[in-house]
């Protein structure tokens, strides 16, 4: 059950509205870095969570605080189109300012679809995709998916800071930008929590590892043709991140057989030369010598 308080997390002020930067903003929205990505992934992941009651209830407050940033968009982006005529007031009669709107980079769905109002797109106006949505059930691994969308997230909330010069732009997207450093902080603390790198890895760590081919667990394979030496890198040589095992650098080789099908079905109804065998003997044929 949830609750709104309808007044916003943090202000939101535009100073200058700007459709082509509500344009853009909609992929701190919709995109696959956006607000619905994570509001979404956190909360899935709270509805699936067993065990310590502890990351339901953190994941719960994240996700509904995440609810809060795309509602704080949104209103940016309102309020970039709000003022889409403004500067164009004195345009010459005749002259629909939001057309001229749209040729300066606003999104025409902005008038078409929703009458200046943000939308669940991204900036290319491609509707937000559910699959993106990271929820698997094993704590660590949905920690790092979860590292990984803050980051991602982070690193577009700045690049939408350098791309205005509005000072109410900015003092939003600053505001979300530390938010995202929590967020980064806060997930790392939970794999910290569950034992950092080696007690957590691998992933999932309740599968015995004495059921892997060891041989492999810790090999990089190089598939470069021209078999490079093994480069001065971390992951080449040394002791694994996990504490298990030795890290290697080997040069790929086929452990495996060439693989054989059998011939096609004859109700599958392939090519009569794909029912050929090397000896030119026909799938139909093979089956009538073996009943006789």
């Amino acid at each position: 059950m949830f609750y709104h308080d309808k007044k916003l997390q943090y202000t939101v002020r535009v100073d200058k509205p700007n459709p082509a930067f509500a344009r853009m903003l909609q992929q701190a929205i919709g995109g696959i870095e956006g607000e619905i990505r994570v509001c979404l992934q956190y909360m899935f992941q709270a509805w699936g969570c067993r065990g310590p009651v502890k990351y339901r209830d953190m994941l719960l407050e994240t996700g509904t605080e995440e609810m809060a940033h795309i509602e704080m968009l949104a209103t940016a982006v309102a309020l970039n189109l709000e003022g889409a005529g403004n500067d164009l007031k004195d345009k010459v009669a005749g002259e629909n300012p939001l057309v001229a709107g749209i040729m300066g980079g606003m999104d025409p769905r902005h008038i078409l679809s929703s009458g200046l109002a943000a939308m669940a797109v991204d900036s290319n106006g491609v509707p937000f995709n559910g699959s993106w949505v990271v929820g698997s059930g094993n704590l660590a691994a949905d920690m790092y998916a979860n590292v990984m969308a803050e980051s991602t997230g982070r690193v577009l909330a700045t690049r939408l800071w350098e791309s205005t010069d509005d000072a109410g732009m900015k003092d939003m997207l600053a505001f979300l930008i530390a938010r995202d450093t929590m967020h980064q902080n806060q997930w790392l603390a939970v794999l910290e929590e569950l034992g950092g790198l080696e007690n957590n890895h691998p992933i999932p760590n309740s599968f015995p590892q004495s059921e892997e081919v060891s041989a492999f667990s810790y090999s990089f394979i190089s598939t470069n043709i021209a078999k490079p030496a093994a480069p001065d890198a971390r992951w080449a040589q040394g002791r694994s991140l996990d504490g298990k095992g030795e890290f290697s650098f080997d040069h790929a080789q086929p452990h495996g057989e060439e693989p054989k099908l059998g011939p096609p079905k004859p109700e599958g109804h392939a090519q009569k030369e794909q029912m050929m065998d090397d000896g030119l003997k026909g799938v139909m044929n093979k089956v009538k010598d073996t009943l006789l």
